[in-house]
């Protein structure tokens, strides 16, 4: 596997998809680090979501799971 060279945050990623951030962080609470999603720590407490282009491809996977209509009795 190649070494993580970039990783894009969760506010790009859904402007990439076109995708709302809260779909996305719903997503997200499903993947693992391994499935290509982390948190990136700044100063003051600073965090944000980010994914990596492995992360982006398992979120295009994931999101029509989370999209499907609920079925009406």
């Amino acid at each position: 596997m190649a070494a993580i060279s970039s990783v894009f945050t969760i506010a790009r990623v859904a402007e990439m998809l076109g995708e709302d951030e809260d779909l996305l962080h719903e997503v997200s609470l499903d993947m693992e680090p391994e499935d290509g999603v982390l948190w990136i720590y700044g100063v003051g407490g600073e965090e944000v979501l980010a994914f990596t282009a492995f992360g982006i491809e398992n979120l295009r996977d994931l999101i029509p799971l989370y999209k499907k209509p609920v079925p009406r009795p």
